[in-house]
Formats: structure tokens, sequence, C-alpha cells
């Protein structure tokens, strides 16, 4: 089970009351929420590993230098090395840190690596995975690993955790007419303005999907471009070749790497925590309660 940690997180935060505090009156909604989510997705299915894969730069320059729009609109602060700042809730950005020792001290793996986003190491421990993989978060661009026939599925989350969308090759037909090696064509055709990505003007996702249901893939497409015989329509064919240069990089900015240097962790579930110390000194000097005790019960079961 791979958990796109800052998707959970930033849902925790928004779901669960500030009022939950530790005692010293800082927010912890974020910290608690999220380690609520981990309980639930552990008593529910049970996985044998477990990573936490964060965003150690969640705007790669090397996206960016391709699309320089690229989530653009969420910049608080540009910076010439090392990641930009992100547009994040005053009281979510202190809870970080809370999270990642609390993940530490209870022994659940996590991975984030310099230049690259939890997608991308997402990508990449699918990638090298043996057995089945769960991939728990609310974005939407990773469908594209959805293989059933590596039993790759994304769990996206509803309401809490507690009322997930399996989502396997079946549910991405029946809403978006593809698969999963076809969402990635499917997003960058559309484009993402949350992603600051523009698409192709005049192509939407319906559009877009029927085009890759007619041509099999982006290169498909534009073949057909280049083929006065194929079925597109005048106004099709002179968007899509005016959005070449678009299209030409959009596939490196879109599609999640699948070769992030990882580096050696034990993933396997933890039983028992790694720091009880640190556990036990966490959990007095942020409150953490109830829902560190039923996570560790849990991960103990």
């Amino acid at each position: 089970m791979l958990l796109d940690t800052a998707s959970l997180y930033f849902r925790a935060h928004f779901g669960v009351p500030e009022s939950v505090r530790a005692p010293d009156g800082t927010p912890v909604n974020a910290v608690r929420g999220l380690l609520d989510f981990i309980d639930r997705l552990v008593r529910d299915h049970r996985p044998d590993h477990l990573v936490a894969c964060m965003d150690a730069d969640w705007r790669p320059h090397w996206r960016v230098e391709l699309i320089p729009s690229y989530k653009a609109h969420r910049v608080t602060e540009e910076h010439a090395t090392g990641p930009d700042e992100e547009e994040v809730p005053d009281t979510l950005s202190p809870q970080v840190p809370v999270i990642e020792a609390v993940l530490d001290a209870v022994g659940i793996a996590r991975v984030g690596v310099a230049e690259y986003e939890a997608d991308d190491v997402i990508g990449t421990f699918t990638a090298r995975a043996k057995g089945p993989v769960d991939i728990v978060t609310g974005d939407r661009d990773l469908y594209q690993l959805v293989d059933d026939a590596r039993g790759v599925r994304v769990l996206y989350p509803l309401k809490g955790v507690g009322t997930l969308r399996v989502t396997d090759e079946a549910v991405l037909r029946e809403k978006y007419g593809v698969d999963g090696r076809g969402y990635a064509d499917l997003a960058l055709l559309r484009g993402d303005p949350s992603d600051g990505l523009p698409g192709v003007p005049g192509i939407g996702e319906k559009t877009a999907a029927k085009l890759l249901a007619e041509f099999g893939d982006l290169a498909g497409i534009l073949a057909a471009v280049d083929d006065r015989q194929a079925k597109l329509t005048p106004s099709q064919r002179k968007r899509l070749d005016a959005a070449r240069p678009y299209l030409a990089v959009a596939p490196k900015v879109v599609r999640v790497a699948d070769d992030v240097p990882l580096p050696d962790v034990d993933t396997a579930l933890p039983r028992t925590p790694r720091d009880p110390a640190a556990v036990e000194s966490l959990a007095a000097r942020w409150g953490l309660g109830g829902s560190l005790r039923r996570l560790l019960t849990t991960l103990a079961g």
C-alpha cells in the first residue's frame, strides 16, 4: 500500500476541525486525521507493506522547464535552488514535521526523493512491485498507474477514508473511456487547471477520449493529424497541429516517473513501534491520544 501522504493530510486538515489541538493550543487536526486514516486503511486492507510517499519537491524544476505554468498558481516564493514554496494553510505547515516525526517513531516507511514528487515515488515503487499494489490518493493523476493485469488499483477517498472508490480499469473505462495506460494521454490532452496544464484548446475530456478510442494513443493521434485520410474534423486537426510544441513536452510532465533512485528502506508493516520512547514523547507533547493508540493497536494485531 502506497500513500500519497500530502494528499491525505490535506484532506485530514480540511476534514477534521481545527479545534482538535495539542495541550499548548497548537492545531493537530491534520496529524490526528492522518493517523486515523492510516489506522482505518490498515484495518480494512491489511497490507503487508506500507509506504508513506512524500513530496520532497512538489514542483520539480525539470517539469517547470518543460511547461512553465506547471503548478505556478500555487507558488508563494520561487527559489533558484531547492523546491519552490507552496501555498499551504498557515495551520497546516507546522503540522507536517510532526507527521513526519510520528511516522518515523512508529516505524512506517516514509520516502521522499530530492527533485521528485510523491507521485514519482509511487510510480517507481509500483513499477518495482512483485505483487498487487493499492495506491491511496485523492489525486486523479495516479489513475495512469491502474493496471488490472498487475493488480494495481487506486483507492480514492470520497469521504474521509471510510468511503473509498476502488478504481480499476473497469471504473476508468466507464468514467473516462480509457484504461490506466490511456489516462495520462487523456489528462494531457484535456489539460488540468489545478496543475497549470493548458491542454489542447478546444479538446475537452469527451473529445480526448474519442480520439484515443479511434487512434489508440497520443502518437496515433499525431500520426492522424498528418494523414489527410484520418477521421479528424478540420478544427481538431488544426488545434492538434497548433499544439505540437506542448504535446512534445507534456508526456514527460504528466506521466509519473518510474525510475526514481529510491533509498533502501524497510517497507514491511511495523508490528511494534521503532522508537517507543519517541512515540510516548510525541503523544504527550502533541496530545495525540486515542488516534495514536488506535493505530498502534491495529498494527500490533
